[in-house]
């Protein structure tokens, strides 16, 4: 593999800096809203409290804390620009005053016993999708001390004049608990439902810089194969000069030499530029189709000098007594590919023991390259999760062996390459009494296959 897609790969501070959970994810503006929404939400749970129903209850003091909180946005609003990312402290505080500001007028308003007393779960929602854990914890643990307070203290529960609705100690607590439930379960959900969204988009950006790395090769590639082109006039000039001067000086001239040296230097450079364009990575649309043995060929180049465990591969059609052999077909050089083909069998030869098998098949309908080895095989917890991100092989650490951890982003990143080509990726374990993963990379022939029109520069053609 080449030092360009090498330098491409995420680092492991790269990759924990783009999913760091020490930052707050809430924005100033987001806040002010959702504390608006409650502001206009509890005037008019006031309203038509007082207005409709005509219920007595502590209107001042409600009024009081709802201003407290339109107050609370309008400094806001003044202090910090409308962008601006809360810290964690800040924002903790701020849902720490929403969850108490929503304590107190629950507190005039009946307690636990109100029915908006399920509201106290938003706030722990919030910090659960926005900061890290241990604050949401910190956050639920304050809620829960409130829940309890407003089951031993508070004002009656507005209702009609002379009635009072007192409901039994151990049915608020059964609230407290229904409470408690819910606000565990919708903070584990969107607590969840963050980390995944937050580490696929950091699987994401590892793979668009992969991917990045691969179009600088193919730009490389395109210069390199052009600089061949356009210097091969001159230096076959250089060439004739050199041999038609050697020829009229004749052999006893003291420049002879030079002459010759000058011929061969300039041979040396056209074949230097003769190799570029044969060269296996050229992107060049003359060179655009790939066979399937030459697809192996570059992708396992990188493994076969730098290990000393074998690579044996076979390439030939699916054999079938009822019809004949198909043509082998002939595909698209897409570097995305090639690279997921390597990182594949790169993975093999890591936990191999001490052979990899590539077995490459086609038919008239699908193309399938089969990579295996003889090493332990994928473990069984992490079978239906291969291939999604951050999810790390512990095939050798389970043995004691530290040499071979990872971020679970190799299988991810091939897997996106190849399956963007088309392709189906499937898992699986070699069946007992052998040992090792097998890896089933299969495309729809026609989404493999080279065909008529894929590129119009001139000059393309199958070879």
């Amino acid at each position: 593999m080449s030092d360009a897609i090498q330098a491409a790969r995420p680092t492991t501070p790269a990759v924990k800096g783009i999913v760091s959970e020490r930052e707050s994810q809430l924005r100033l503006v987001t806040s002010v809203r959702l504390r608006w929404a409650a502001v206009l939400g509890q005037l008019i749970a006031i309203a038509v409290t007082m207005g409709v129903y005509g219920f007595p209850m502590e209107v001042g003091s409600c009024l009081v804390l709802v201003a407290m909180s339109a107050w609370l946005n309008v400094y806001l609003s003044i202090r910090y620009p409308a962008r601006h990312r809360l810290s964690t402290d800040f924002a903790t505080a701020l849902l720490a005053y929403d969850a108490l500001q929503l304590t107190g007028l629950l507190y005039f308003t009946g307690g636990i016993q109100n029915p908006f007393a399920m509201l106290l779960a938003a706030p722990v929602t919030v910090a659960a999708s926005t900061l890290p854990p241990r604050y949401a914890t910190l956050l639920g643990t304050l809620v829960l001390a409130c829940a309890i307070f407003l089951v031993v203290e508070y004002y009656p529960l507005p209702w009609y004049q002379g009635l009072r609705v007192e409901l039994p100690r151990d049915y608020k607590f059964g609230l407290v608990a229904a409470l408690v439930s819910a606000t565990c379960f919708l903070a584990f959900y969107t607590w969840r439902l963050n980390k995944e969204a937050r580490q696929m988009s950091a699987a994401l950006a590892a793979t668009d810089m992969v991917l990045a790395s691969e179009q600088r090769l193919h730009a490389l590639d395109g210069l390199a194969a052009a600089a061949a082109h356009e210097l091969g006039t001159p230096l076959s000039t250089i060439v004739l000069v050199a041999k038609e001067l050697e020829h009229e000086l004749g052999p006893d001239s003291r420049y002879t030499e030079d002459l010759q040296l000058l011929h061969a230097q300039a041979k040396r450079c056209r074949e230097i530029l003769q190799k570029l364009t044969r060269s296996p990575t050229d992107q060049d649309p003359m060179h655009a189709s790939i066979t399937i043995q030459e697809l192996l060929d570059e992708a396992t180049s990188g493994h076969k000098v730098s290990s000393t465990k074998r690579i044996v591969a076979s390439v030939h059609p699916f054999k079938s007594a009822a019809t004949p052999p198909a043509e082998e077909p002939l595909g698209i050089r897409r570097p995305g590919v090639i690279y997921g083909l390597g990182n594949i069998i790169e993975n093999a030869m890591g936990f191999a023991a001490s052979e990899v098998q590539i077995d490459a098949r086609w038919t008239d309908n699908t193309v399938s390259v089969t990579i295996s080895d003889d090493g332990p095989g994928f473990a069984a917890e992490l079978m239906d999760t291969i291939g999604e991100p951050y999810v790390t092989s512990r095939r050798y650490q389970d043995r004691g062996d530290k040499g071979h951890s990872g971020l679970g982003l190799g299988f991810f990143i091939a897997k996106t390459l190849l399956e963007r080509s088309g392709a189906t990726v499937n898992f699986s374990n070699r069946a007992a009494p052998l040992t090792g993963a097998i890896v089933e990379v299969v495309w729809p022939r026609a989404a493999f296959e080279l065909k008529a029109g894929d590129f119009e520069w001139p000059g393309a053609k199958r070879r």
